[in-house]
């Protein structure tokens, strides 16, 4: 059987070529996890131009100790997606930054002496005690008790994650930004953290305090049977981007879907299990349009962003 042949094309480049450009450059060029990437901005532009498609972006928290956050924030800001799904050190990351700074630290350094310093590494960032547990403890308590007075006592993820984005005031934080722009941001794994450890220390003192993880699932499925279509940004794996999946599969799957992982396949995990095998549960459509790209998030996601922003998202919002 004769095969039509696609001849790839080398990538060209100056000092006067964009992001957008380039990367669709790396779709044409054929080459590797360059071509996934071209693949990822050319289906996140189609979701964003459909105007029937609510999209979902969910993310781990560790990019947001970093300056990708920047790049995440950009999305909630320009309302490019409709509901965020992530875990609890989300909340840890951008109300501690709100407060505090991090810091540039190594992948190589000693432990054992950042430990006895009070200094926290992740990756290689570096966050000292005062710019997370400590500072998250002094202003989270006083908002806790502020929402409980005004009758917050049974409150679900989604709307402390919005109590706390409209008291932050802050323009460099995504929940600023999710709480702004009325988009929803959903924690499932919502005592995983440091926000978590205080809600817990907060009940200590309020017995009739209480978490209502089931309003969170309720909103999640009148958000997936009421739309239309569906598309996903999936950044890492874990409870964030398994929530995503696990809630499209009963409307049929996702028509749209981009997965960025370093994870591998080889072990079973979720984080490292392609879009691919998604399509055998029913969580992505047989006929998606999805990719999964190999590489670091904040390599990656910025470029995708970065190449896709110029088309906004018309008529949507």
């Amino acid at each position: 059987m004769h095969m039509k042949l696609r001849p790839i094309s080398d990538i060209e480049i100056d000092e006067n070529t964009k992001v957008r450009e380039l990367t669709s450059q790396m779709l044409a060029s054929g080459g590797f996890t360059a071509k996934k990437l071209g693949l990822a901005c050319d289906i996140v532009r189609r979701m964003l131009h459909d105007r029937e498609c609510t999209i979902f972006l969910s993310f781990p928290a560790c990019i947001i100790s970093t300056g990708t956050r920047g790049v995440i924030r950009k999305l909630v800001e320009e309302k490019l997606v409709d509901a965020i799904v992530t875990t609890c050190g989300t909340l840890d990351h951008d109300l501690a930054r709100v407060w505090k700074k991090y810091y540039h630290g190594d992948f190589l350094m000693d432990d054992a002496d950042l430990h006895r310093k009070g200094i926290n590494r992740l990756g290689n960032i570096l966050i000292p005690n005062e710019s997370y547990g400590v500072v998250l403890e002094q202003k989270m308590q006083p908002i806790l008790d502020e929402l409980y007075r005004s009758g917050g006592k049974n409150m679900s993820s989604r709307e402390l994650a919005n109590e706390f984005g409209l008291r932050v005031r802050d323009r460099k934080s995504i929940l600023y930004w999710a709480a702004k722009n009325k988009i929803p941001v959903y924690v499932p794994g919502i005592t995983d953290g440091a926000f978590g450890s205080q809600l817990w220390l907060f009940k200590q003192q309020h017995s009739d305090f209480n978490l209502d993880v089931m309003k969170d699932e309720q909103e999640l499925a009148d958000i997936v049977f009421s739309a239309k279509r569906t598309g996903a940004i999936m950044i890492g794996g874990g409870i964030s981007k398994h929530h995503v999946i696990w809630w499209n599969q009963f409307k049929g799957g996702l028509e749209y879907a981009v997965y960025l992982t370093t994870a591998e396949e080889w072990d079973g995990s979720l984080s490292g299990a392609r879009l691919r095998e998604a399509v055998s549960w029913g969580k992505v459509k047989e006929n998606a349009q999805y990719t999964t790209v190999e590489g670091d998030a904040t390599i990656t996601l910025p470029m995708l962003v970065a190449s896709v922003l110029p088309v906004g998202r018309p008529g949507r919002h």
